[in-house]
């Protein structure tokens, strides 16, 4: 991976992480784009740092949340709802690790949930008193909603999290924000996880070099993210998500082409 692929993925990342267009997707549609090889050991923790240089924008925007710790409640809701994704993350790497490879399933499923974006606004369009605060069980429930975008890479992990909020009656905004927190408890505990998995593995991918070109994709994914998670909360306010049902459907479409095809 050279300097300008470094770039060009990072910023896919940063426009892609928050939306529920699925950044993992989006990455893995671009990699034979751009002539790169996804089976590099330095490109999978390439792609799962920049995801977490991406999450690290929630931090920032909304710090006054993450660092009130009179408010205990905050963090113990985000244990709870991370806690399924932790236990099917590790149940399921094989399954996953197969997942990604397949160009295919992942078209299709971006196809699959770009459907159920056009109809999700009608289905919870009561969705209008908006609680000060999730439950408990509410946290847990959008969870395990999470472990469907680990079951089905491509699905989006901000999709499938907005989606099972919206379930418990928020609102589009409640539940997008609680989209993002959560992401940030999630992507930490899996770079923590594929860092050391590579380390172990393969220690001469630390280099000068290669800890360079993570660098600069961490910043790129870092100020494109902080772009686009203002825009986006804005954005589902007004418009709702039927846009990103029709852009998945579009996307999974034309890969699916592409494929049949032979051109990736």
């Amino acid at each position: 991976m050279n300097t300008f692929q470094s770039i060009i993925i990072a910023i896919i990342e940063g426009l892609t992480e928050f939306l529920p267009i699925s950044s993992t997707a989006h990455m893995s549609f671009a990699n034979p784009l751009l002539g790169i090889d996804k089976e590099d050991d330095f490109v999978k923790l390439f792609e799962i740092v920049i995801q977490l240089a991406a999450i690290a924008t929630v931090v920032v925007v909304y710090y006054k949340k993450f660092f009130d710790f009179k408010n205990r409640s905050f963090y113990l809701k985000l244990m709870v709802a991370v806690t399924p994704a932790l236990f099917f993350g590790a149940l399921l790497k094989k399954h996953i690790d197969a997942a990604l490879g397949n160009l295919m399933v992942m078209a299709i499923v971006m196809i699959v949930g770009g459907i159920i974006l056009l109809f999700i606004d009608k289905l919870f369009s009561n969705n209008q008193e908006e609680p000060q605060e999730l439950s408990y069980k509410q946290s847990f429930i959008v969870g395990c909603f999470q472990v469907l975008s680990i079951l089905f890479p491509g699905l989006s992990r901000s999709a499938a999290t907005i989606i099972g909020g919206m379930s418990q009656k928020l609102t589009r905004k409640t539940a997008a924000e609680f989209s993002f927190f959560l992401a940030v408890p999630t992507m930490l505990a899996a770079s923590a996880k594929s860092t050391l998995d590579v380390y172990k593995g393969n220690h001469e991918i630390f280099n000068s070099t290669n800890l360079t070109t993570l660098l600069i994709g961490g910043i790129v994914a870092f100020v494109v993210a902080l772009f686009t998670v203002k825009f986006f909360i804005g954005f589902v306010q007004k418009k709702g998500f039927a846009l990103f049902g029709w852009y998945r459907i579009a996307l999974g479409t034309t890969i699916i082409i592409l494929l049949v095809t032979k051109i990736i």
